[in-house]
């Protein structure tokens, strides 16, 4: 029962612990790509905040036209 129980335990460790050493030796990374992921996540929020503020003012033009 002891053996069988230490076997399970080796591998289910030995499984974690290879896939941790493979990936930090293959895991690479592009500064490039990364770079140009900021410059657009950048470029999506300025239009998301251009757009918003248009939308406000237009709620708020809309909504003195009614009041007045």
């Amino acid at each position: 029962m002891r053996n069988s129980f230490t076997d399970v335990k080796k591998k289910m460790v030995s499984r974690y612990l290879s896939k941790d050493t493979d990936q930090v030796s293959s895991k690479s990374t592009n500064i490039n790509i990364l770079l140009n992921r900021v410059k657009l996540d950048q470029k999506k929020e300025s239009r998301k905040k251009l757009l918003f503020s248009a939308v406000a003012s237009f709620s708020i033009l809309i909504f003195g036209a009614l009041i007045f």
